[in-house]
C-alpha cells in the first residue's frame, strides 16, 4: 500500500480519515477476487468473528465457518461447555445447515421461541430421523402458544437429495414456491437447504480443516495454567489458539506465549497436524516484534477501537487503527507473521480499508453480535424492534462471568475496575438480520474495492492500493442519503 502522492501522514489515522483511490484494474468481475488468507487458520475469508460472550458461539462458529470465516470462542467460556461446542461444529455438515428440530409433540410456544436461533425463519418438525413437516412463525400466528406443532405444521415438504447442484435446488424451490427445505442422504436427515443458502454456495467456499471440518478457534488468557489449557483446546481440535489480554505487550504475555507456543508443537509433533497460534492485543511495531519472537504466527492489532471498549476514554491508551494495523502489518510481514485486525470496523469500507493495509484477516465483534446468530437472547425493545444484549470484554459484567470461581471479596473489589460497556442494545438490521447477510454485504464491498485497485487476491490488494487523507467533510460526502435534501 502507498499513500496518494506519496503523502505520508504526520499524525495517526481512522478508517473514516482515508479513501481508496481506483487504479487501471483488468479484473471484470468481483467473483475473479480471491479471498483466501494467508495467516494458515484455512479461512477463504478474511472474516473472523471476536472471541467475546455476546459474539461467538456454536452457532456463529458454525454459519461463519461455512461462508469461509471463523469464530473464536471466548476465554470466559468452562472448557467442557468449549469441548461440546467444538464437536457440535466439527460433526456439523459443511455445506448443508443445521436445522432447528422440534417433535410432532413440542408447543407452538416452544416452536417459535427457537425460531430466532437461525437465519432460517422455520423449525423442522422430526420424529424418528424423518421430516414431517415445517413450522415458521406465520403458522404460529394467533394459534394457542400450548397447542403442538403437528397441528399447525404445514406439510408441503420438498426433500432434497444430498448431492443436488445448487442450481436444481434452486430451481426446485422456486417451483413449489419454497424458501426452506430439509436434504437427506439416503434417507438420513443431514441438514437444511434455503433459496439462498443455495445461491451462497456456489458463491463461497467454506473453511475446513485438514479432515474436511468447519473450522473453529478458541482463546486463552494469560493467567493460570495456560500451557494445560492450549493442550486441552488443542485435543478438543481447535483450529486455531488465540492468547488474549486487553494490553499483549506485557512481561506476562511474553511468559505465557512461549508455553502455548510448546504445546502446539507438541501436538503438531503427535497429530501431525499445524495449529497457528495468534496473540495479542497490540498497536506498535515494537509490540508485533515481540510477540512474534516468542513465538506467534499472527499478532492481534488493536486497542480501543472496539464499539463496547471503554480504554481510550478512562485511560488515553490505544491507537487511530488504520495507522495501528498498516505499522503493525508491515512489522509482522518482515517476520513471516500476519496480522488480525481487530475492532473498528463498522462498514464494509473499513473491511476493505483495513485489508489494505495489510491485514491477513478482519475481527469482527458487534456488528455481528446483532445476528440470529449470536449466542445472546433475542429480545424486543419497546418500539417493537430486535436486539441482542452486548457487553465489553472488559466491563465489570464480562469481569464478573471471568472472575466466577474467586472468593467473593476479590471478586467484588476487582469488578471495581472496568473498561467497557456492561450492556449495549445490538439491533438487527431488518434487511440483514443474520450474519450471513452481513457477510454478504463485506463481501461484496471487499471484492469491488479489490477490482477498483486490479488486484486478484488480498496480497496484490495490500500491495497495489493507493489511499488518500479526508477531512470529515471528505468522509461525509461519501454518505449515501435514504431521503432527498
Amino acid at each position: 500500500m502507498r499513500f496518494l502522492n506519496d503523502l505520508r501522514p504526520s499524525h495517526d489515522l481512522t478508517y473514516s480519515d482515508v479513501f481508496m483511490v481506483p487504479a487501471r484494474s483488468s479484473v471484470t468481475s468481483r467473483f475473479d477476487v480471491d479471498l483466501s488468507t494467508a495467516d494458515g487458520v484455512g479461512t477463504t475469508l478474511p472474516l473472523v468473528a471476536a472471541n467475546m460472550t455476546a459474539v461467538s458461539g456454536r452457532r456463529m462458529a458454525e454459519t461463519l465457518a461455512r461462508r469461509g470465516g471463523v469464530a473464536v470462542l471466548p476465554q470466559d467460556i468452562p472448557l467442557d461447555v468449549v469441548a461440546r461446542s467444538v464437536a457440535q461444529v466439527k460433526a456439523a455438515h459443511p455445506i448443508y445447515d443445521t436445522p432447528v428440530s422440534v417433535t410432532p409433540e413440542t408447543t407452538v410456544g416452544e416452536a417459535l421461541s427457537l425460531l430466532p436461533k437461525r437465519g432460517h425463519g422455520a423449525a423442522l418438525v422430526v420424529a424418528d430421523g424423518k421430516p414431517l413437516g415445517v413450522v415458521t412463525e406465520r403458522d404460529g400466528a394467533e394459534v394457542d402458544r400450548f397447542a403442538q406443532v403437528h397441528e399447525v405444521m404445514s406439510t408441503d415438504v420438498l426433500t432434497i437429495a444430498a448431492g443436488t447442484e445448487p442450481r436444481a435446488i434452486f430451481d426446485a424451490m422456486s417451483e413449489r414456491h419454497l424458501a426452506y427445505a430439509p436434504v437427506l442422504d439416503g434417507g438420513d436427515l443431514v441438514g437444511v437447504v434455503t433459496r439462498t443458502g443455495a445461491l451462497r454456495s456456489t458463491i463461497y467456499e467454506p473453511a475446513l480443516d485438514p479432515s474436511g471440518r468447519l473450522v473453529i478457534g478458541a482463546a486463552i488468557g494469560i493467567n493460570g495454567d495456560v500451557a494445560a489449557k492450549a493442550a486441552r483446546l488443542l485435543e478438543m481440535g481447535v483450529d486455531v489458539l488465540v492468547v488474549d489480554t486487553a494490553h499483549g505487550h506485557q512481561d506476562k504475555m511474553l511468559s505465557a506465549l512461549p508455553a502455548v507456543v510448546a504445546e502446539r508443537d507438541a501436538y503438531e509433533a503427535r497429530a501431525g497436524r499445524r495449529v497457528p497460534v495468534a496473540a495479542g492485543n497490540v498497536v506498535s511495531a515494537d509490540g508485533t516484534r515481540d510477540l512474534v519472537e516468542a513465538g506467534a504466527d499472527i499478532v492481534k492489532v488493536g486497542v480501543g477501537p472496539g464499539a463496547m471498549c471503554t480504554t481510550r476514554m478512562m485511560t488515553g491508551v490505544g491507537r487511530p487503527q488504520f495507522s495501528a494495523v498498516l505499522e503493525c502489518a508491515e512489522a509482522a510481514r518482515e517476520l513471516g507473521a500476519t496480522v488480525w485486525a481487530d475492532g473498528g470496523v463498522r462498514y464494509p469500507r473499513d473491511v476493505a480499508l483495513a485489508l489494505a493495509a495489510g491485514a491477513a484477516s478482519v475481527m469482527v465483534g458487534s456488528w455481528f453480535a446483532g445476528t440470529y446468530e449470536s449466542p445472546g437472547d433475542l429480545r424486543t425493545g419497546t418500539d417493537g424492534r430486535p436486539y441482542k444484549e452486548s457487553f465489553g470484554m472488559a466491563s465489570a459484567r464480562a469481569v464478573s462471568n471471568r472472575t466466577r470461581d474467586a472468593a467473593g471479596f476479590e471478586r467484588a473489589r476487582m469488578a471495581l475496575f472496568e473498561e467497557g460497556i456492561s450492556t449495549s442494545r445490538m439491533y438487527l438490521d431488518p434487511q440483514r438480520p443474520g450474519v450471513e447477510d452481513l457477510v454478504d454485504t463485506i463481501v461484496a464491498g471487499v471484492r469491488s474495492s479489490a477490482t477498483y485497485a486490479g488486484a486478484r487476491t488480498l496480497p496484490e490488494f495490500a500491495e497495489r492500493a493507493v489511499v488518500g487523507l479526508q477531512s470529515s467533510a471528505g468522509y461525509d460526502e461519501g454518505r449515501p442519503l435514504h431521503a432527498s435534501w
